[in-house]
């Protein structure tokens, strides 16, 4: 039995019968990093003696009798833009390259208190920027499923950690689909909860209105278990939601009678690579196999998305990113004057990608651009809004390819940034809209995955746990395995 390999729910069997301990757990994904990291480069930072600690802190809890959470002993690992209290926490930036939070972000909190190991901060495309995971400033990270292809991104090494068996699930951030992609190109459950569900608390700003933290995961049960842990209202984030969080187990019933599905014909006429299409289109059969109804339905307003986000993103994230100036923390550069170290420290802290988008964002929120750009961004967001609106008002939940394509090969975008912004294409709309969205694997294109996205409605997280469930359930081509894995 490789411990590596084994699902989230099915260590907590093994762990709650005393099988096996959670320091063994630990262990296992510890020498797993050792032996795969040369190739993957999943993490910025392994806490190799703090997370034996916490495993045998669990297990003495275990000893005791004391009840623990379903993820007690469980490793963990979490990109490297969520704050954790004592660990380094870079943003895959030179400007926070030895930044070591004072405080743990909430979703960091929650888990600590759940007894979940953490075992490291994953690498990311730098401040959240990117679709690759090799905007990076200290490396670029492998697909499990093809070391030379990228992992998507932003949150690319935390999906590679989970595909390749380095960590039992781990968390990321989602701003235009920085979760759903990378879960898409790395066979791994990825989920964008509702914004304002889980707390923002921590995590380190890219977009305020369109980021979200969310996990990945090797199934769907093991997500419904990290939301129960995740989710809820959090006081010190102005944008959490007072709203009661259900114990998601209830969804993962094996059963979609009478559901109804929307496939967006937008999402669908966008020419998503056949073999990738036809995946879909199984999709589609095997749900109506098994009693839901799929019908097709209009989002007129889906070309203006990509536009939309990018401008709206690039706007906050210039204002976001103003606080790094040498000053406070971070990176400081000195120069003869107080300019000059503003000017030095902002031109070697930032990589190529963060400073088009600044100036990008100060462009569009400048006097005269403001209202031929940023304002008409944000009128097209309402309409994308009543687009999934009037969308829901027939159905229960959308499906759409979560990206057009199967992971493209490292550096093939670099001469071409816009092909890399196109692949988020059909995950950027969920964030405008601030809905809940995941990606479910759904077997491979010649080797490599190919996702599947799920949308529905603000804080019905559960439907797409419900259709998510039967679909996994009924196929054998969800759940797909890299070589490496193995």
């Amino acid at each position: 039995m490789h411990l590596h390999t084994l699902s989230v729910h099915r260590l907590g069997e093994l762990l709650g019968r005393r099988e096996v301990s959670s320091e063994e757990v630990t262990r296992a994904c510890l020498e797993r990093i050792s032996q795969v990291e040369d190739k993957i480069k999943a993490f910025i930072t392994v806490i190799e003696e703090e997370a034996l600690a916490l495993a045998r802190a669990v297990d003495e809890q275990r000893v005791r009798g004391e009840e623990l959470s379903p993820l007690a002993g469980i490793p963990v690992a979490i990109a490297d833009n969520i704050c954790t209290e004592g660990v380094r926490t870079t943003c895959a930036s030179k400007m926070l390259e030895n930044f070591i939070p004072p405080y743990n972000a909430a979703v960091a909190e929650r888990l600590k208190k759940a007894g979940s190991v953490l075992v490291g901060k994953c690498n990311l495309d730098e401040f959240a920027m990117g679709s690759s995971t090799g905007n990076s400033c200290f490396f670029s990270t492998g697909n499990p499923f093809d070391p030379e292809a990228v992992p998507g991104g932003s949150s690319g090494g935390a999906a590679a950690a989970v595909a390749a068996g380095e960590a039992a699930f781990a968390l990321g951030s989602d701003t235009g689909g920085s979760i759903r992609q990378p879960a898409a190109f790395c066979g791994v459950v990825g989920l964008k909860p509702t914004y304002g569900y889980v707390s923002r608390f921590g995590l380190i700003s890219h977009a305020s209105s369109l980021d979200q933290i969310g996990p990945f995961t090797r199934d769907v049960t093991d997500l419904a278990l990290v939301l129960n842990i995740i989710c809820g209202r959090d006081d010190r984030d102005s944008t959490s939601a007072p709203v009661d969080v259900p114990d998601f187990r209830k969804y993962l019933v094996n059963d979609v009678k009478g559901l109804k599905i929307g496939l967006p014909g937008e999402y669908y006429g966008t020419d998503p690579a056949p073999r990738v299409a036809a995946r879909l289109r199984e999709a589609v059969r095997k749900l109506e196999e098994l009693g839901a109804v799929c019908e097709e339905v209009s989002m007129p307003h889906t070309e203006y998305a990509l536009p939309a986000h990018y401008i709206i993103s690039s706007a906050e994230a210039s204002s976001n990113l103003a606080r790094y100036d040498g000053v406070r923390y971070g990176l400081r550069e000195d120069a003869e004057d107080v300019l000059g170290m503003f000017q030095r420290t902002r031109g070697r802290g930032f990589g190529a990608e963060v400073k088009k988008r600044i100036m990008l964002g100060t462009y569009a929120l400048s006097a005269g651009n403001y209202n031929d750009y940023y304002v008409k961004a944000l009128k097209f967001r309402t309409l994308i809004k009543q687009d999934f609106a009037r969308a829901f008002e027939k159905f229960d939940c959308l499906l759409t390819p979560t990206v057009p394509a199967t992971a493209f090969k490292k550096g093939e975008m670099r001469d071409d940034p816009l092909a890399g912004y196109q692949s988020h294409v059909f995950t950027i709309p969920a964030n405008l809209a601030g809905l809940p969205a995941m990606s479910l694997p759904f077997g491979l294109v010649e080797g490599l995955p190919v996702g599947l996205q799920l949308i529905a409605r603000h804080f019905d997280e559960g439907t797409l746990l419900r259709a998510g469930y039967a679909l996994e359930q009924s196929s054998e081509q969800t759940g797909p395995k890299p070589d490496l894995f193995r």
